[in-house]
């Protein structure tokens, strides 16, 4: 054993350590258990492996072995491509489906998580070859703090407050408060709807607000989701049991109406409220030249 022995060891453990903090299968059930997992776990110790052996190739002088890295970012990026391949195949087969820009926002948490391994086994191998042990452990809290934070992205609770809403009919009209949701035209689907179905109002609490949830890909995430949580009441080839989000276009406000198997009011804010902020449809027109400058 040499010198680096021990630093690289310790990079590529706590890199490896730092993807599976990453890794998790939730209520949504992504990635798949097990295989998905050993999949994505194969690939963080790959990734804890390069960023640990770049340092002591830095040292040698070995500047070539440095453009490994460049390869890991194409591999890493064809990551992305088979997650958003696979999830598109997967969805055309959900009740309520993710939808593309669901999709999107998963293939790119996965490629960029790999990133995250690479810094964490770099500057952890870096700092116990600089310093000693003691520094890398210290500088390994440092990187879980900041893996924390980029894992923790906003949720819908911060941005919309969220009003359980009694469904009516107008004639065959379903609607939200005041915000008309579809046309159903058979006595049947109307009562099943009355029986089953639930409604929300998703007020914005800023004017940024209003064109986030406008996002049809967002508006997509919040039935999915909640459909994943509470079960929803319908069966392929049943148009009228399609959960369904419309927008009223006078406040910005969006009405929800979702069909659970579980109608339980508190538990649906609890999820709607959880559902993740989409970083393709996050929409900031107030931070504008133009808004600006008209504000001024």
């Amino acid at each position: 054993m040499n010198e680096y022995t021990y630093p690289i060891l310790f990079g590529v453990v706590i890199g490896t350590i730092a993807r599976s903090m990453m890794l998790k299968t939730d209520y949504r059930q992504y990635p798949t258990y097990l295989h998905g997992r050993v999949i994505h776990l194969a690939l963080g110790f790959i990734a804890a492996a390069l960023g640990a052996v770049a340092v002591p190739a830095i040292m040698e002088k070995e500047f070539t072995a440095v453009t490994f890295l460049t390869i890991a970012a194409s591999q890493f990026r064809e990551v992305r491509n088979m997650e958003r391949n696979t999830l598109t195949e997967m969805d055309g087969y959900e009740l309520v489906p993710r939808g593309n820009t669901y999709i999107e926002g998963i293939a790119v948490a996965f490629e960029s998580r790999n990133y995250l391994v690479i810094f964490t086994s770099l500057v952890t191998t870096l700092s116990y070859l600089v310093w000693n042990v003691y520094a890398a452990i210290a500088v390994t809290i440092v990187c879980y703090l900041v893996i924390k934070k980029f894992m923790s992205g906003s949720t819908l609770k911060e941005l919309v407050d969220i009003e359980y809403q009694e469904l009516h009919f107008e004639g065959a009209g379903l609607y939200v408060d005041n915000i008309y949701i579809m046309n159903i035209g058979l006595p049947e689907r109307q009562e099943e709807i009355k029986k089953y179905g639930m409604g929300f109002i998703l007020k914005p609490k800023n004017f940024d607000v209003r064109s986030t949830i406008a996002n049809l890909g967002q508006r997509q995430a919040i039935l999915h989701d909640v459909s994943i949580a509470m079960g929803v009441f319908r069966d392929s080839g049943t148009p009228a049991l399609v959960p369904l989000i419309k927008r009223d276009l006078d406040d910005g406000r969006i009405g929800v109406f979702i069909l659970p198997q579980n109608p339980d009011v508190d538990k649906a804010k609890r999820v709607i409220g959880a559902v993740p902020v989409l970083e393709n449809a996050i929409r900031m027109p107030s931070e504008s030249k133009a808004s600006q400058k008209g504000s001024e």
